[in-house]
């Protein structure tokens, strides 16, 4: 009942706030990639806007509220006072004068039908549609359900992006809308990305191709081309709400890694540690691993957790990532987790590759240090709960400084950590 009261007050309290500063309104949906595209549509129009996107993931029907106003969430969310607190803040906020031109936000999903719900009290002036792939498919059970309930959005936007490259065609028929636009790497793209030749690891330059300005030559930052989708979104938003070709340049020579989602790190010896530790998908699994083989490199090895969320679809899902590990290219693959074990090393010790799996992130993390030759690329990737594979590229980081840079490193997950793992005793 006071979830219920609150929902619905925090919802009347967005409306307000919108009806009367009016600011343009971005939204972002998608299986994966949503908080890399948030990131990257903000920096680029920023080079016009003043804007607001939330440093986290806030996305769920209490934190959109919060996040779309700039008012802190609550540190207790089962605390009725301090929901009370967060009202009179956005009270407060509604009056205030006008402090953004521009506010992007993602919204997620945990069972069908939570994406139309937003659309009670949203309205997007831009959709974006990141990616249609395996989640939460213990509710979805399938693909065409998870399609549907992504693409929902467009039901409450003016304009729809869609990725072009990771939604697959067929599922058109779910985005109810005519305004519809596409971006990606790939030719069938309204808007894209021709990356010049280059290690994944370094800096790029690249081709955007825009039907408003032909080819833009543009510098990036950005580690993998699953990465670089972010960027062509970023691109595509700009464009639409009037950004300049200088601006969108600017901006995307700007764009850098979120935390956890392909930050590149440097590692003891000489190595480089690719942290892509924030959750794990199936198709973001893959971008990483097919990044980490085309690096030229003395060594390579993939510490892969297992990846939560996909029920009945699980155990296909982990054997096929352990078919795509190429022993040529990978000399270890590591594995965090007890689907990740069942199911994904057994299919990569078949296609011929040296497998360690470990129950903990700590114990992952000690064996790739005895293993790693200097001049070593580490991926880490894995979902969380029973994973936390950015405890494992703690262990390689050439500085602790550079802990801080981790995700999940608040006393809180700490904790959780701790209660879910022994850490190993130091040796003297």
């Amino acid at each position: 009942m006071m979830k219920s009261f609150i929902r619905a007050a925090l919802e009347r309290k967005v409306r307000k706030y919108l009806k009367k500063h009016k600011p343009l309104l971005v939204l972002i949906t998608g299986s994966v990639g949503k908080t890399s595209t948030k990131q990257a549509i903000a920096t680029v129009l920023n080079e016009k806007y003043r804007v607001r996107a939330h440093d986290g993931n806030h996305n769920t029907h209490f934190s959109v509220p919060t996040a779309i106003m700039g008012v802190e969430y609550p540190s207790n969310p089962r605390s009725f006072s301090e929901w009370r607190a967060v009202l009179k803040a956005m009270s407060l906020r509604i009056k205030e004068e006008k402090d953004v031109d521009v506010i992007i936000q993602e919204l997620g999903t945990d069972t069908p039908g939570d994406i139309a719900q937003f659309g009670r009290y949203l309205t997007a002036d831009v959709a974006v549609v990141t990616a249609v792939s395996e989640e939460h498919m213990e509710f979805f059970e399938t693909m065409d359900a998870v399609a549907q309930e992504e693409l929902s959005i467009a039901k409450f936007a003016k304009l729809t992006i869609v990725n072009r490259d990771d939604i697959d065609e067929n599922y058109a028929k779910y985005a109810d809308t005519h305004a519809i636009d596409t971006y990606g790497l790939g030719e069938k793209a309204e808007y894209r990305l021709i990356p010049e030749p280059a290690s994944p690891i370094d800096g790029r330059i690249g081709r955007l191709v825009t039907p408003e300005w032909g080819e833009l030559t543009v510098t990036l930052q950005l580690v993998g081309d699953h990465s670089l989708k972010a960027a062509v979104a970023a691109a595509c938003v700009g464009a639409k709400l009037g950004l300049t070709s200088q601006h969108i340049a600017n901006g995307i020579s700007k764009i850098k890694p979120v935390p956890g989602r392909m930050q590149v790190l440097r590692g003891q010896m000489q190595s480089t540690i690719i942290d892509d530790t924030y959750n794990a998908s199936p198709l973001a699994v893959t971008a990483a691993l097919q990044t980490l083989m085309n690096i030229e490199a003395p060594q390579r090895i993939a510490i892969l957790g297992s990846m939560n969320e996909l029920g009945k679809t699980s155990a296909q899902a982990h054997e096929m990532i352990g078919l795509l590990c190429d022993p040529t290219k990978i000399e270890w693959v590591v594995t965090i987790g007890d689907e990740a074990e069942r199911y994904l090393a057994p299919a990569a010790t078949k296609k011929g590759c040296q497998v360690k799996s470990f129950k903990s992130p700590y114990e992952a993390g000690g064996f790739v240090h005895k293993v790693m030759k200097t001049g070593a690329v580490v991926l880490a990737k894995g979902s969380q709960n029973g994973v936390f594979a950015e405890e494992a590229v703690k262990v390689l980081l050439h500085s602790t400084e550079d802990e801080e840079k981790l995700v999940r490193q608040s006393e809180y997950w700490l904790q959780k950590k701790d209660d879910q793992f022994d850490r190993p005793v130091p040796e003297d």
